[in-house]
Formats: structure tokens, C-alpha cells, sequence
């Protein structure tokens, strides 16, 4: 077993037995009295302040090089091949001439008002939606494809209704002509039937002629008392059943006639079951659109939303317009509207075009609604009050525009210049 001894050890005593210590360092008006270890301390807490300094400097110095851009900052970019703000998605020192932002719709110059645009043909984009009542219809045919010009009621399309559409048609044609047969069919037996009843007439007539001769003979015989009681009962019997006879003919007669309450009701029933008949096929006929998708006025395909087997969207199965004469819609700033009258020249100009196209305004919205066309600068304005204005393209314009339905444009209003 090991045992450890720790000893202690006294320091040895002095003949001072108070330990003296080091002397306070001395002031004097602000100023520290120390040693040679205090003056590197001094130093650098002398240079503290340069930090603060030299950051602002450096904010300062990027701030105006952002804002103005001296030409030694612009050799630096195009010598790297940077661009100011290129690595954000929001840039706050791209130059102001390389986009034209919605807020920019002021005045450029002397009388000039921009705005943003969009080229659509003349009257806009039509969708053609399926008919009224069409339900659940699907798309069976497409008689059309995208650049085709079609005439109003051309038939664009063809849904799967049309064969249900066309049994209910055939069958109403056809109770149509039954119902037609049943009026001749009436008519032509109330003819008979007067035929007869004036034929029963004339015979009840003639017969209650002769009973009438034989009545007067007789009773000129009873007179004379060459006939007995009997054979003059017997003539009686005879001319009045005759006389009843014809009353009972002109009455069958009478039912038959074109004036009578009867052959009128049998002939007026007829006819009210071919108006309705007529009203069923009629129905049946506007009915059997339903399958059809027709175009509602001249133009040309534009777009064609849907496919076979497909239901019909919504919002229109196929776009049409009329691009033999394109127009351009403007959204003019409310505080700007004021300075635009129809008649201006216009500008209209966009990247993809390759040369700018001319107008004049043709017309100017009476409302003032918010604004639907927006620029691809994030930090945009969306929620703007804007006022429409049309621009009719001249000739040379509205041929290199047909191809660019809903390209958006930047429109140059010379306003206060009409020709």
C-alpha cells in the first residue's frame, strides 16, 4: 500500500514583513501616467473609431455609384460582364432605359403619353362556347383547325348529342303527319257524312211528298165517305212518319254542315293536334343545334381550347377573330387620359415585332376601370385605374400584326397631335 505525503512549504520571511505593491499610475488632466505595457494598448484602441468610418464610406461610395454610375464604374462592368442587379430577382440599380415599368406612363416628351398595350383584331377575340343547354355533351367532332376562315354559322364543331338530338326530331316529323293524315281524315268524313245526310234528306223529302199526296186524296175520300176510318188512319200514319222522317234528315243534315258547332269542334280538335305537333318538331328542330358548335360572326381560327372526347370548357372551346384589320388596346393612366383625343397618332412598339407599327386612336373608353395588363417588373404597380383606348392600325401595320394577337406592346400616344 502506497502512501503519498503532501508538505507544505513556508516561503522564506523577509525582513519587510509589509509586501509592498506597484504605484497607482497618475492622472493628470486626462492624461494616464503608465508603463511601457500601457502605450500599445493605447494605440489600439486610438484606431477603434477608423471602422465606423470606413464602412460608411464604403456605403456612400456604392450608393452614388449605383445612382450615377460614372463612366470608370460602366468600364468595370463591361470588362466583367456584370450587370447592375443582375443577382437578385428585384433590382433596385437596373438602368431606367432598359425597361419601360407601368408607372412609366407619363409624359416622354412633349406631348407624348405611354402605355401598355396589347395588338387583338378588330372587334377582340370571340370564344365560341357550346350552345345553350348542351349538358354534358361531349366533343364528337372539329370540323375546323387553327388559320381557317370560316363564315357566320359555319359549323365549327360536332358533339356527341347529335344522334339522341336527331331520333327526337325524326320523331316529331313523323307525329307531325299523323296528325296531318287525322285533319284530312276529319275533314273528308264530315264530307261524307254531309253527303249522306243530304242524300237521307232528299229521299225523306220525296218520301214525305208522296205520303203528303196520299193523305190529301184520302182525306178527300173520308169526306165523301167513299174511304172508311181505317184506310184514312193508315194515310195519316204514313205522312206524318214521313214529315218526321225529313225533320229527323235535316237535323242529320245539320251536324255535318260547315256552319254547324259539331263538324267545326271535330275539325277544330284535329287541327289543335297539328299546331302542337308542329310545336313539338319546331322544338325538336332548335333542339338538334344543340350538337352543333357554329360560328357566330366572320373570322378566323385562333385557337382551338379542347379535343376529342372532351367536354367543352367553359370559357369557350375555339378563339376567333377578325385579323384582316388589327387594332391595339391601351390602358392610359387616369391622370393622363385628359391629355389623349381621338384622332392622335400613335406608335406602338415591342421586341418581337422588329419595327414599330402606326395608328391613331379611334376611340376612348368612357369607364375607368382597373388596369388588366401588367408588366414583367415585380415591383410593378397591379392595382392601377386605368381608361381604355382603341388603336386603329393603318394598312402596312395591321398586315405585320396579324400574326401577334395578344402581344403585349408599349403604345407612344402623341397626344394633342390629331391629324
Amino acid at each position: 500500500m502506497l502512501c503519498c505525503a503532501i508538505t507544505f512549504e513556508r516561503p522564506p520571511m523577509t525582513s519587510d514583513p509589509v509586501k509592498t505593491t506597484p504605484p497607482l499610475p497618475l492622472e493628470d488632466n486626462g492624461i494616464t501616467k503608465a508603463g511601457p505595457d500601457q502605450a500599445p494598448r493605447r494605440a489600439r484602441r486610438s484606431h477603434w473609431f477608423l471602422i465606423p468610418l470606413v464602412m460608411v464610406t464604403l456605403f456612400t461610395g456604392a450608393v452614388i455609384g449605383m445612382y450615377f454610375q460614372p463612366p470608370g464604374l460602366r468600364v468595370f462592368f463591361n470588362a466583367t460582364g456584370l450587370e447592375p442587379g443582375a443577382g437578385t430577382q428585384t433590382p433596385i440599380a437596373t438602368a431606367i432605359q432598359q425597361v419601360i415599368a407601368q408607372e412609366q406612363v407619363a409624359v416622354i416628351s412633349e406631348g407624348d403619353v405611354v402605355a401598355l398595350g396589347r395588338i387583338i383584331p378588330f372587334g377582340d377575340i370571340s370564344s365560341v362556347a357550346t350552345p345553350s343547354g348542351a349538358g354534358d355533351a361531349r366533343i364528337a367532332e372539329i370540323r375546323v383547325a387553327i388559320g381557317d376562315t370560316v363564315e357566320a354559322d359555319d359549323i365549327l364543331a360536332v358533339l356527341d348529342n347529335l344522334a339522341q338530338l336527331q331520333s327526337i326530331a325524326a320523331a316529331a316529323a313523323a307525329n307531325l303527319r299523323v296528325r296531318e293524315a287525322n285533319l284530312a281524315q276529319t275533314k273528308s268524313a264530315i264530307a261524307a257524312s254531309t253527303a249522306e245526310a243530304l242524300a237521307s234528306l232528299e229521299r225523306a223529302q220525296a218520301t214525305a211528298k208522296v205520303a203528303q199526296s196520299e193523305l190529301d186524296r184520302a182525306t178527300s175520300l173520308f169526306e165523301r165517305g167513299v174511304m172508311n176510318r181505317a184506310d184514312f188512319d193508315r194515310a195519316l200514319a204514313r205522312a206524318s212518319e214521313a214529315q218526321r222522317d225529313e225533320e229527323r234528315a235535316i237535323a242529320t243534315l245539320s251536324r255535318y254542315d260547315s256552319g254547324s258547332e259539331t263538324a267545326q269542334a271535330d275539325i277544330a280538335v284535329a287541327e289543335a293536334n297539328l299546331d302542337a305537333a308542329r310545336a313539338d318538331l319546331a322544338r325538336a328542330k332548335q333542339d338538334l343545334e344543340r350538337a352543333y358548335v357554329r360560328a357566330p360572326v366572320r373570322g378566323t381560327v385562333l385557337d382551338i381550347n379542347a379535343r376529342l372526347g372532351e367536354r367543352p370548357p367553359s370559357g369557350g372551346m375555339i378563339d376567333l377573330g377578325d385579323i384582316s384589320k388589327m387594332t391595339v388596346e391601351a390602358e392610359v393612366y387616369q391622370t393622363m387620359i385628359g391629355r389623349v383625343t381621338i384622332g392622335d397618332p400613335v406608335t406602338v412598339s415591342a421586341d418581337a415585332l422588329g419595327q414599330d407599327l402606326h395608328g391613331v386612336v379611334s376611340a376612348i373608353g368612357l369607364e375607368i376601370g382597373r388596369q388588366s395588363i401588367t408588366s414583367a417588373d415585380p415591383a410593378a404597380n397591379t392595382d392601377a385605374r386605368v381608361v381604355m383606348v382603341i388603336i386603329d392600325l393603318d394598312e402596312a401595320s395591321s398586315a405585320s400584326a396579324r400574326t401577334f394577337t395578344n402581344l403585349e406592346t408599349i403604345v407612344r400616344i402623341d397626344a394633342g397631335r390629331s391629324e
